[in-house]
């Protein structure tokens, strides 16, 4: 059977921007200019003989028709989304893409990767280590651990680590040193990470001084690494004095290759979180691999 029906760009560039009412929202999801966004749309209202908007001076609105075809030309688009995510899952069935930061990667995730093949020799696990914002359904992810505020609509979440921030420094930085005091960090190189954007928030040298009442160190002193992995690299050297997040060096304090000056933390509203697409609950590698990690941070 012949099917008659205009562009699928037309109709992409169309149910996006009905659902946004906004031809730039809709080129944002699109990741194309919103001239294009307009272009389409127009050839696809050439197309079927009528305006599908309403152009007003600083907004759309849909007309008759429009409003009619956008719910079926939306649940068409999903059916099309997960039939050709289907034929991608079924060309690797035994294949598991995990997307985590590269700092949770190389410090916590990829040392422990070896128990989890152990277990589960037929599944193949590939890391995808970015910060950048994936959409799971769209690049074909099966799982991410991101770090954030834990909202993230229409995944199952699990909350991993909440974020402990405390100074940590080579065991060596402080030899012979005793009765040590926040303050006492003006005598010591501090080490800082630049924090991309899209990490979220989260606590630098500034705010924890501040939190301690350390008011004589100078926050801004010291070299900046544009990743914890770099920063803690630099502590474990004994370079100075780091502050990352507590689940990057727990291995290294619980072997001693790095210690902690002070009993003193902070806890911030971000955290580490699983996510997994509601859709893919019963999925058997996933729910082998969330097992696994969560039994791993109760570890």
């Amino acid at each position: 059977m012949y099917r008659r029906l205009p562009p699928l760009n037309s109709l992409r560039s169309f149910e996006a921007a009905a659902r946004h009412l906004s031809f730039t929202k809709a080129a944002a999801e699109l990741n194309v200019t919103p001239a294009a966004v307009s272009h389409q749309v127009k050839a696809l209202e050439d197309l079927v003989g009528g305006p599908l908007f309403k152009r007003l001076t600083r907004a759309l609105k849909l007309t008759d028709r429009g409003r009619a075809a956008l719910p079926l030309l939306s649940e068409g688009l999903d059916r099309l989304e997960e039939g050709a995510r289907l034929m991608g899952t079924a060309r690797e069935k035994n294949v598991l893409i995990v997307t985590t930061a590269p700092t949770f990667a190389a410090r916590w995730l990829v040392p422990r990767l070896d128990s989890f093949q152990r277990a589960h020799p037929d599944i193949n696990i590939r890391i995808d280590a970015t910060v950048a914002a994936i959409d799971l359904r769209r690049d074909e992810v099966d799982v991410a651990i991101r770090f954030g505020s834990g909202d993230y609509p229409g995944y199952r979440v699990d909350l991993l680590f909440n974020e402990e921030v405390f100074p940590v420094c080579s065991p060596s930085l402080l030899a012979g040193v005793t009765d040590l005091t926040p303050n006492d960090l003006s005598k010591f190189t501090l080490l800082h990470t630049s924090f991309a954007t899209s990490t979220g928030f989260r606590v630098d040298w500034r705010m924890w001084l501040k939190t301690v009442g350390a008011m004589n160190v100078d926050w801004q002193r010291g070299p900046v690494f544009s990743s914890d992995t770099l920063t803690v690299q630099a502590a474990l050297m004994g370079q100075g004095v780091a502050l990352p997040n507590g689940a990057a060096v727990r291995d290294d304090l619980k072997a001693g290759r790095l210690i902690r000056p002070f009993d003193l933390s902070i806890e911030s509203d971000f955290a580490y979180y699983l996510l997994t697409p509601l859709e893919t609950t019963d999925d058997p590698a996933i729910d082998a691999f969330r097992e696994w990690i969560l039994g791993e941070v109760c570890s």
